[in-house]
Formats: C-alpha cells, sequence, structure tokens
C-alpha cells in the first residue's frame, strides 16, 4: 500500500515539474515577442521571420487598388463622361468592352512609340475614342499593372485616348499633362471601338475646349477640364478624425516595442518613439513620420538587390495598406507618382473616395522612401473617412469658371479638400 501511494506521489511531482517547465517556456516567448529589450531581435526575427515585410502582404499586383480615373467617350453624338470614376469599380473594369480592359488590350499590344503633339491629341478626341485620366503622371508599366496588362516601358504619361484613326486603325494618344505628347498603334479594330463606344449614352459631358468660344475668357481653363451637362452630380460630405487612438497595434506591426522606455511626448503631443536608429514620430492629427539610418526593419520582396519599378510600387502598396489597415475608413490609398533614382525611389499615395480624390494641405497623403529593398523614411497620414447624409453645396460651372479666369490655363475639377477640420466638403479644385 506504501508502495502505491509512494509512485502516485512520484507521478504528480513529475507532472507538475513538466507543467512548470512549459509554462517557463511559455513564458520566455511571451518576453521574447512583446516586451523584447529595445535593440535585440525577437525570437521569431531569429527564426527568419519578419512581420514588418511586405512581402507577407496579399499584394501581388496593383489591380487591386481603387485608383482614380476619369473617363470620357466620344463619339458622332457627343461625348460621355464620368468624373468620379476608380479602376476597381465595374464600370471601369468589367467586361471585354469596358474601358479598363480595353486599356488593358491596347497597352498589352502597344507598339513602338512616336512623338506626338497637342493638336493631334485634341484631334483624336473628335473621332469615336475613350479618353482616360488618371489625374497625375505614372508610369507605363505602372498603368498597365492597374488594369492587368503587362509593358516594360516606365515613361510617365497622365492622360490617354484610344482613338479610331483616319485610316481606320486604332491608335493610343498619351500625353503627361505637361509638354510631351506620344502616340502608337495598338491591337485594337476599329470595329472593337466603335461597339464599345455605342453602348454609352452620349451627350452628358464636354471638355472646356468645346466651349471655348462660348465663353467670355477661351482661356480661363485648361482644354482637357472635363465637365458634365446639366445639375451637378450629388457629392456627400466626409466626416474626418484621427485613427490613432492607441498606437500600440502600429508600433507593433512597424517592428517597435509598444512597451519601450524610450518614448515621449513633446509640447505640441506629438509623441516620439526610438528603436536603435529609428525613429517614429505621431503627430495629433494621426500623420505618422518614420526615420531609419539604416536598420532594414521594414523591407520589400524584390528579386535583386535594387527592385523595378513594378516591384518597389507593389511592394510599397502593400505596406501601405497593411500598415493602414482599418485606419482609413471609406477612403482609400492610391499611387501618386513613383520616381527612381539610382538605388532610390520616392513613392507618393494620395487618398480617394469614390473615385474623387481628397487634397491634403500636406499636398500628399503618404511618402516612401526606399534605399534598397529597405524603408529609409515614410510619411503616412491615417485620419479616418466615413460619408455623411449630408451633400456638398458645390458653386454653379459658371460662377467657378468666373474665378477660375483670375488664374487662368489651369484645370478645374472637383475633389474633396480636407484642411483639418471634422468635415470634409467636394470643391472645386484648380490646378
Amino acid at each position: 500500500m506504501g508502495t502505491v501511494r509512494h509512485r502516485r506521489r512520484d507521478l504528480i511531482q513529475n507532472i507538475s515539474i513538466v507543467l512548470l517547465s512549459l509554462s517557463a517556456v511559455a513564458l520566455f516567448l511571451q518576453t521574447q515577442l512583446v516586451a523584447r529589450p529595445d535593440g535585440q531581435d525577437g525570437y521569431l526575427d531569429r527564426l527568419g521571420a519578419s512581420s514588418t515585410s511586405a512581402a507577407d502582404s496579399a499584394v501581388t499586383d496593383l489591380r487591386a487598388l481603387a485608383a482614380p480615373v476619369r473617363v470620357a467617350v466620344s463619339g458622332a453624338y457627343g461625348r460621355y463622361g464620368d468624373i468620379s470614376l476608380s479602376t476597381t469599380d465595374d464600370a471601369f473594369s468589367s467586361g471585354s468592352s469596358s474601358p479598363g480592359m480595353l486599356l488593358a488590350s491596347a497597352l498589352g499590344t502597344a507598339q513602338q512609340r512616336t512623338v506626338s503633339d497637342g493638336t493631334q491629341f485634341l484631334a483624336a478626341l473628335s473621332r469615336p475614342s475613350i479618353y482616360y485620366d488618371f489625374l497625375s503622371p505614372l508610369p507605363l508599366s505602372i498603368l498597365a499593372d492597374l488594369v492587368g496588362a503587362e509593358l516594360e516601358d516606365d515613361t510617365a504619361f497622365r492622360r490617354l485616348v484610344l482613338s479610331v484613326g483616319e485610316d481606320q486603325g486604332v491608335r493610343l494618344y498619351l500625353w503627361d499633362g505637361g509638354a510631351s505628347f506620344a502616340q502608337c498603334d495598338v491591337g485594337l479594330s476599329a470595329a472593337q471601338l466603335e461597339q464599345a463606344v455605342s453602348t454609352y449614352e452620349l451627350g452628358n459631358a464636354f471638355f472646356a475646349f468645346d466651349r471655348a468660344d462660348q465663353w467670355e475668357d477661351r482661356d480661363a481653363v485648361e482644354a482637357c477640364s472635363l465637365f458634365l451637362e446639366g445639375d451637378l452630380p450629388n457629392f456627400q460630405t466626409l466626416t474626418a478624425v484621427s485613427a490613432l487612438t492607441d498606437s500600440s497595434s502600429l508600433l507593433a506591426s512597424m517592428g517597435f516595442n509598444p512597451s519601450t522606455k524610450f518614448r515621449y511626448t513633446e509640447s505640441s503631443g506629438t509623441e516620439v518613439i526610438s528603436d536603435g536608429d529609428r525613429t517614429l514620430r505621431i503627430r495629433t492629427d494621426g500623420t505618422v513620420f518614420y526615420q531609419s539610418g539604416g536598420d532594414p526593419a521594414l523591407t520589400i520582396a524584390a528579386s535583386g538587390e535594387v527592385p523595378t519599378i513594378i516591384e518597389a510600387a507593389v511592394g510599397c502598396t502593400g505596406l501601405v495598406s497593411q500598415l493602414s489597415s482599418g485606419m482609413i475608413g471609406d477612403a482609400s490609398f492610391y499611387l501618386e507618382s513613383v520616381q527612381q533614382t539610382g538605388n532610390t525611389f520616392i513613392i507618393r499615395y494620395g487618398l480617394q473616395i469614390g473615385g474623387v480624390p481628397i487634397r491634403l494641405s500636406s499636398n500628399y497623403a503618404a511618402e516612401v522612401i526606399l534605399t534598397g529593398t529597405a524603408v529609409s523614411s515614410m510619411m503616412l497620414t491615417l485620419r479616418q473617412y466615413t460619408a455623411s447624409a449630408d451633400t456638398s453645396l458645390l458653386l454653379p460651372l459658371r460662377q467657378a469658371l468666373a474665378i477660375a479666369a483670375l488664374d487662368p490655363g489651369r484645370e478645374l475639377s472637383i475633389g474633396y479638400a480636407d484642411s483639418g477640420a471634422a468635415s470634409v466638403s467636394a470643391v472645386w479644385l484648380l490646378d
């Protein structure tokens, strides 16, 4: 009987030792992953995993990015226009005859480009055509990726026109919005383009150059400013608040220890967090500034030491999307510019909602600077936008034109202007 009791006691002791050992291991792992000492890699990092790499993002191309695009379809009976459209909308990308699919076919079959000019660009709009305005110049390789095509050409253009030529061939006309024009033949037929044009109810839109002779100042606005006939569409007002009520999740996503002691608040309310040669500054308005002196904590995936423009854009888009997830409400980021100098990339983003851009006082909503595949600095606006039931009050077009004439030749368009207030309205913009 004593022997049985002794064996039971030994068994209970052994089980207790195992449970205590497992608890110690769990506590050790928890300490390494959540409250690791500053400047030391966590347990997962030493195993080679990294939650701060854009390679972990599901973004593999840019087709999921809702880029704003203004579209005008022209035919014998006038024009159809849409000034609140994005590349992910069904109206743009659904169906073989949709503007997005036709542009994808054109970019995927584009022949060698030749120099063109503004006269040829505007003339292309007088024939059966589809016009695309991506709001700012982007490399053709990026534009192709946005619509699901491939094109190895990093020349930047903003406005494109697919037009039926006098010889019944279809050409793509390109304009960077400044002084650079080009054109090229594409693998579309006149019948395909004309069939697509015929599906639209023409007559609801016009370009500024269509009405220049009827206005008191024919040069009041830039020629390709696009307007709608009749009453202006309704644009909802937006409520806007800082999304960073708790910065702990952002710190963890960027590889900072949320429990670090190297953290203080400036008199302006800006929170400053340091980790080795990396610094994170979080302003009260939700703007985040990241700076790294060389520690490659934030990286993107690339096939070589220096990414291609597509790899840089896709990687940074994945990173921005990951860090801003759930923090910008009904809005989304879109690519505004991609610049490369040697192994350095500067990639800037705007914000849009429903295909309409949101203009900030800082001019852009996010900026990522890459050195090779590592993020050396970043600015990110984490401001939550929600569409309200109220409608923005816009000046009638005639009054907006009168004001624009005071500074003639600029583009007149509609967008949201966010000056930092809690309510954001749609307004006329002059660029």
